[in-house]
């Protein structure tokens, strides 16, 4: 028995989300592993995930594990994984890990990155791979903004209806702008130890709309406090949102 650990990227705008739907037809990244996974041992095997990403987000370093009957060599198990999947996977990186290791409930800190298309008119080449908004922005309302989404809060106005957790209480540790006006782009990063069903859509949503004056700037006190997620409003689009980086303890 071997477990490994996988890093993989994908394209998510043609699947219905990482996680299995058990719905007939719907094409998930889930579904995708396992078929392949499963191929490759000569039978089935379980794959988890580090996050469920939604319908139409991206991953850059989504983390996968699964235990396999048999020990084989991480380049083969990279290899024989590449030339089956679908070109909307990619896997990055394959590790031997510890048999206990699991990529959901070992990971300590997750990053995710948010792209805004900032044109006047949808750029049909980011169309799939942004959020687009083209109204007036201050930059600088934002970044003031930024700070208050810093520490351990209740969240629960910047959590969507399906959220399932027990907890809304959740711990950001970096949020920051980063602007690209050659490219008419904004590039949002945020980490934290983990986060709600559309949390990071919804403060996309609720920076924007400071930064087009629809919100006072420090907005985001108040509806921490007052935990409605009703008064958030805006989510931004799923299109924006990739899974950047998931970190975990040194197994050394």
């Amino acid at each position: 028995m071997q477990n490994y650990k996988v890093t993989i990227s994908y394209d998510g705008h043609y699947f219905e989300g990482f996680q299995t739907q058990n719905r007939p037809g719907s094409r998930t990244v889930q579904d995708e592993l396992i078929k392949v996974v499963s191929k490759i041992a000569k039978t089935k095997i379980k794959v988890i995930g580090a996050s469920r990403t939604d319908a139409g987000v991206h991953a850059n370093g989504q983390v996968i594990n699964f235990i396999f009957p048999f020990d084989l060599n991480e380049k083969a198990i990279l290899m024989g994984m590449n030339s089956q999947l679908p070109t909307d996977i990619l896997v990055k990186k394959v590790e031997k890990v510890p048999i206990n290791f699991n990529a959901r409930h070992s990971s300590h800190r997750k990053r995710y990155l948010y792209r805004v298309s900032t044109s006047k008119f949808i750029d049909p080449f980011k169309r799939f791979y942004t959020g687009h908004y083209f109204w007036n922005l201050d930059t600088n309302k934002i970044q003031e903004a930024l700070p208050d989404l810093i520490g351990e809060h209740d969240f629960s106005s910047f959590a969507a209806s399906g959220n399932q957790t027990a907890t809304t209480i959740r711990t950001v540790t970096k949020a920051e702008l980063k602007i690209f006006p050659k490219n008419n782009e904004l590039l949002f990063t945020f980490e934290g130890n983990a986060f709600l069903y559309n949390q990071i859509r919804i403060m996309v949503g609720v920076l924007l709309e400071i930064g087009n004056g629809t919100r006072p700037v420090h907005d985001i006190i108040r509806l921490i406090k007052i935990k409605d997620r009703q008064q958030a409003r805006f989510t931004a689009p799923a299109s924006g949102l990739y899974l950047d980086e998931v970190y975990y303890e040194s197994m050394d």
